[in-house]
């Protein structure tokens, strides 16, 4: 689904037969501007999408971006004016500002992270832990704040977790099926695998044939200790249970990778409001 889709099917849903309110109580031909103010800091994100959204509902809408995506916000800042016929402004307000709130929330709280491990070699990665039919605009959120993308869902990348290990009979048989099946269907994809303790480590690296190891629920100093078994013959990533007060511990052992599910998950939109003017 592309995002034009998403802008479609979101706005059905809100506007329904007709915003009947903003119909009954504005005239029809009524113009009007409105601006989108920052009630709080943080880093904005999904401007562009807003003006989607406002262009979707009338194409005749004017739309002004003050600042860029990705710029720090604060206060009392101007995002950006709008004007227009004003059923139109108010039809589209709703969404463009959930849009934009969740997307800015998921960038400022990438960006809380990113800042945590500056000066480290780590790179921070987000999950497929994303609101249905809203990975694409939040992963977007990530990168804007600073991070990056893990794979974008099921079907680009192979990554053998727990209990594809468990469902498969072992690592070794999950491995070897993963490469019969890419070979039988001409894939080419990178391989992941997941090991959660140092026998499952070690079985891994006997065997090898695969991209980057994750390992999951391993302490800063474990993962020192797996660091340095890997030795760099594959790209490293940590995972589970990292939050904002331990990640700087998890990234100066020099793992290429941290995983952190909750930069999408566990997150507070950002507080922003359109005000006439």
């Amino acid at each position: 689904m592309t995002i034009d889709d998403i802008i479609k099917k979101s706005l059905e849903e809100d506007l329904g037969d007709g915003d009947h309110t903003s119909l009954s109580t504005i005239p029809k031909n009524a113009m009007g501007k409105a601006r989108l103010i920052a009630k709080e800091n943080g880093v904005i994100a999904g401007i562009r999408i807003a003006k989607m959204v406002y262009l979707s509902v009338d194409k005749d809408t004017k739309f002004k971006a003050l600042i860029e995506d990705g710029d720090m916000l604060k206060t009392g800042d101007v995002i950006f004016e709008v004007s227009g016929k004003s059923i139109s402004i108010l039809s589209a307000e709703r969404l463009a500002l959930n849009f934009m709130q969740r997307m800015s929330g998921v960038a400022t709280m990438t960006k809380k992270y990113v800042d945590a491990i500056q000066g480290t070699s780590t790179t921070l990665l987000d999950t497929r832990k994303t609101t249905p039919l809203m990975r694409e605009l939040e992963k977007e959120a990530v990168k804007l704040g600073g991070g990056d993308n893990h794979r974008m869902g099921l079907f680009d990348m192979i990554m053998i977790k727990d209990n594809h290990i468990d469902f498969a009979g072992g690592i070794t048989p999950a491995i070897k099926a993963c490469h019969d099946y890419l070979n039988a269907n001409n894939k080419s994809l990178k391989i992941e695998i997941e090991v959660r303790n140092f026998d499952e480590l070690d079985e891994v690296l006997k065997f090898g044939k695969i991209d980057r190891i994750m390992l999951d629920n391993f302490s800063p100093k474990e993962l020192i200790k797996a660091l340095g078994l890997i030795n760099g013959t594959y790209e490293t990533e940590a995972s589970g249970g990292i939050n904002i007060d331990t990640i700087r511990d998890y990234a100066e052992t020099g793992v290429d990778f941290i995983s952190v599910g909750a930069l999408t998950h566990h997150i507070k939109s950002l507080d922003l409001s359109l005000k006439a003017f």
